[in-house]
Formats: structure tokens, C-alpha cells, sequence
């Protein structure tokens, strides 16, 4: 129990930013908090967090440990309440946010779904490229691609992300196809306003990012990915929106061997004591459908979506 008492305290002042702060949320003083942070790392031998009069900040151990730590405590608030609810039915509002083209192809038809299973569910949702504030707009979770620094939220892994540099085949036969990433500045390259740049794994495992110009920017993804279909030039596009093309011939990957290594699609929601059980199936809802193999293969179709419409990817 006291070292389960150290976890829950290492996570509260991880996410309230001071010890104080966590003692107040407690009941306790500060002096008991830290002494379970002192009682934790040295039962595990690192160390957490650097502590100063004012602030906390955590160290790559500690930041690292933390994320294991948010899983397990929500794991265990979702086996008691499994256990506690029995057989109560899901009920009330939910609202969700996602990103415009992936909510529209992978969320909205399992949203549907999932409405369909429990009757007494609504939901508002939210398709956006932005990042939304889960907390001042009262977001119960949100489905985030790529990696997530804010570390007051809980994260649940749903699937794999992979993007594919991809062509037509009518605009390879006429253009040739890259060799190496560099190749790329003789392309034209269809690309989003104000990118960073498209990533590669250079010969040493490191990440690359290359930057492509072409007669065409665009912060609509989706537009990308036709004008890519109608063969424009090379495009950088998630497998979950191409792979349907990919199968049918109609694109072609290009650089599979540089290929940058996967990023994570997730479920983020706030740090709470106990997830409403609507919310919890929604998630487990959207995960067991993106762990099916054939999932991806046969993905839903999307909702009354236009030939073109929004949604950066």
C-alpha cells in the first residue's frame, strides 16, 4: 500500500507542477509528500524529479515513468468500475474532438456505431486540426496523432500511425521516381503551408527532415491527396488515408526504405479519479476496432464526406 500511496503522490505533483500543491489536493503537508517522493526513488533507485524552492520539473526517468503511472492508475480505476457498475448501461453526453480527416474516415462511422450499441448515449463532435484545450472546452477525449508533451493529460495508444511518400503511376512514368530523400528537390511536391518538412530515417537510424517545394501548398490535406490522385506531383500522406488507393493501384509509394519510424494515435483525456463509463467504452470501443487485423484492410467508409473536404494528415 505505501508504495502504491508513493505512485499516486508522484503523479500529483507531477501534474499540479509543486509539492504544495499537492499536499493541499491531500489533506496533508508538504513534508509528507516529499518524503514519499524521497521514499520512491530511492526504493527505485533514480531519480524523479529535480526539486527547487519553486518549481519541480522531472527528469527523463521521471517523465518517462509517469506515463506508465497514468495508465496504470486509469487501468485500475477502470477495473473497480467495472467491478462497482455491474450491469449499470452507459448514459449522458460525450464530446469528442478529433482530427478533421482522420475523425472523418476511422472516428465518425464508430462513433455511429458505438450510439447505435448504448441508447442512452449522445455525443458532440468535433472535427478540428487544432489542438483543443480538453480542459476550458470541456472535452471528455480527444484523439491526437503524433507524439504528446502535455503531460497533464492520460494517453491510451489506440493504433500506429505510418506516412508514405505517394505518387500516381501516371505521374511517375513521366517523372521518374526518387532514389533518396534528396531526390525530392527535382519533384514536384505537393505539400501543407508552413510544414516543417517530411521526415525520413537517415543511414544511421536518425530522423531527417527534408524540406520539398512545389507549385502547390495547401493546409487541406485532403486536397493533397486528390490532386496526388490526379497526379500533380509526390505527396506525404498517413497509410490510413491512402491505403484504399495504395490497394487499388490508383497511388504508389515511393522511399519505403527511408520510411521515418511510426507515431502513436491516441486517446487523451484529463487526469481524473474515475472515467465516466461512457467515455471508457467509447475508447475501448475505438481500440478494439483499430487492433482488429482486418481493420484497416476494410475500414468504415466516412460520413457524407465531399470528393474534397478538410483535414490536414
Amino acid at each position: 500500500m505505501d508504495a502504491f500511496k508513493q505512485v499516486e503522490t508522484f503523479v500529483s505533483v507531477a501534474i499540479k507542477g509543486s509539492l504544495s500543491a499537492a499536499a493541499r489536493a491531500e489533506g496533508v503537508t508538504p513534508a509528507v509528500i516529499g518524503r514519499r517522493l524521497d521514499a520512491l526513488e530511492q526504493r527505485l533507485g533514480v531519480k524523479l524529479v529535480t526539486r527547487t524552492t519553486r518549481s519541480i520539473s522531472l527528469t527523463f526517468e521521471g517523465a518517462a515513468f509517469l506515463e506508465d503511472c497514468q495508465r496504470i492508475l486509469n487501468d485500475l480505476a477502470n477495473a473497480e468500475a467495472s467491478v462497482s457498475l455491474g450491469g449499470v448501461k452507459a448514459s449522458g453526453h460525450i464530446r469528442v474532438s478529433a482530427p478533421a480527416g482522420f475523425g472523418r474516415l476511422h472516428v465518425a462511422p464508430l462513433l455511429r456505431e458505438f450510439l447505435e450499441m448504448n441508447a442512452d448515449v449522445s455525443c458532440t463532435l468535433d472535427l478540428t486540426d487544432r489542438v483543443v484545450d480538453l480542459v476550458n472546452e470541456s472535452i471528455d477525449c480527444a484523439i491526437r496523432i503524433g507524439e504528446l508533451p502535455d503531460s497533464s493529460l492520460v494517453s491510451i495508444r489506440l493504433a500506429e500511425n505510418r506516412r508514405v511518400v505517394v505518387a500516381s503511376p501516371a505521374y511517375l512514368a513521366r517523372h521518374g521516381s526518387p532514389a533518396a530523400p534528396q531526390d525530392l528537390a527535382a519533384h514536384n511536391c505537393l505539400s501543407l503551408g508552413q510544414q516543417r518538412g517530411w521526415l525520413f530515417c537517415g543511414e544511421k537510424g536518425e530522423t531527417l527532415s527534408v524540406k520539398v517545394s512545389g507549385r502547390l501548398e495547401c493546409n487541406d490535406g485532403a486536397v493533397l491527396h486528390q490532386c496526388a490522385l490526379a497526379g500533380d506531383g509526390l505527396a506525404w500522406r498517413s497509410l490510413w488515408e491512402v491505403d484504399a488507393d495504395l490497394r487499388a493501384g490508383r497511388l504508389v509509394t515511393v522511399l519505403d526504405e527511408f520510411a521515418a519510424p511510426t507515431m502513436g494515435i491516441y486517446a487523451v483525456f484529463p487526469q481524473r479519479k474515475r472515467l465516466a463509463l461512457r467515455v471508457r467504452l467509447f475508447i475501448d470501443h475505438l481500440k478494439n476496432h483499430y487492433g482488429r487485423p482486418d481493420y484497416w484492410v476494410s475500414s468504415p467508409p466516412a460520413i457524407a464526406a465531399p470528393s474534397i473536404a478538410g483535414g490536414a494528415a
